[in-house]
């Protein structure tokens, strides 16, 4: 009677190391589909794919080794180390940056996260730049920053986004999709911008906000784009500004490219694209603890 509770027993734990070696398959096997194949095909794909981005993968991957036998444990643990070295190579950037002399562009971008304004904006970037752009900003008082500094410019459009400069702003068109993505086309400088904000609501697919980015965006020299898309570098609507201008961090940044959550690199949401006529020679990531969003800046020769 015991021998024969022994050993089913031991059919049982078979049963339950076979079920969570095939659940263990399965999640693996999703999850990088999702990552590199699948990506935003569909809508439910989409919230699939900017959710679990890699290094939320990696440590799923790691956490099923907890229910996992020794050898199973071992494939597990050389996937998440290939994946860590995908990521790697991906997102952690070294460069070399170049001088910057004082006639060149410094040019900011920050989702101020709602209650930080240009003031602090200006003391967590260490200067005034020559051209700054918040997003979700609504504490900014423009007649008390015109006050304080008369000699710089201001313009604050109607969706909470602000845009410094300390040369005169001359806006060209502001347009806000039937979702609420706003696109700013404005010139300043001597160069052309357009400020962005793409609206985050898990509802709106990100197809038609980006769409809609791509058609509002019509230079593709002497120009900016910078803002909150919203969307990681990984994703396949990006493809056209990829293709039309050089990703400021990926060419001359230093450290992860993330912009988000809280200084954990989990998804570079925020970015600065410049026109491949101009040159890129600085750009960097700033950690702080006022936004759940990294504030950006690069330096353009001028």
């Amino acid at each position: 009677m015991v021998s024969n509770k022994r050993v089913s027993f031991k059919i049982i734990l078979t049963i339950l190391r076979v079920i969570l070696q095939f659940i263990n398959v399965v999640i693996i096997l999703s999850l990088i589909a999702s990552h590199f194949v699948i990506k935003e095909r569909t809508f439910w794909s989409s919230l699939f794919f900017y959710g679990f981005p890699l290094p939320v993968i990696i440590v799923v991957v790691l956490a099923l080794t907890l229910f996992l036998t020794k050898q199973w444990r071992r494939y597990n643990l050389i996937i998440a180390s290939v994946l860590l070295l995908i990521w790697l190579s991906k997102s952690f950037k070294v460069h070399i940056p170049d001088t910057i002399k004082e006639t060149d562009l410094e040019v900011v971008f920050w989702n101020a996260s709602r209650e930080n304004t240009f003031e602090l904006a200006f003391n967590e970037n260490g200067d005034i730049p020559n051209v700054m752009v918040l997003v979700e900003s609504p504490e900014n008082d423009i007649e008390k920053f015109k006050q304080k500094y008369p000699n710089y410019y201001f313009y604050k459009s109607d969706r909470e986004l602000f845009i410094f400069s300390k040369t005169a702003i001359d806006i060209k068109s502001e347009n806000t999709s039937k979702y609420g993505t706003t696109v700013i086309d404005f010139k300043t400088a001597g160069v052309g911008f357009y400020a962005v904000d793409v609206q985050g609501s898990t509802d709106v697919p990100r197809e038609w906000e980006l769409n809609f980015v791509n058609k509002s965006i019509k230079r593709k020299d002497n120009t900016i784009v910078l803002g909150d898309f919203n969307t990681p570098y990984e994703s396949i609507y990006l493809k056209q500004l990829k293709t039309d201008f050089n990703q400021a961090f990926n060419k001359k940044g230093n450290g992860f490219r993330e912009t988000w959550f809280y200084n954990i690199p989990l998804l570079s949401l925020d970015h600065i694209w410049v026109s491949k006529d101009l040159k890129i020679l600085k750009s960097e990531k700033i950690f702080t603890t006022k936004s759940d969003h990294s504030i950006l800046k690069t330096f353009i020769e001028h």
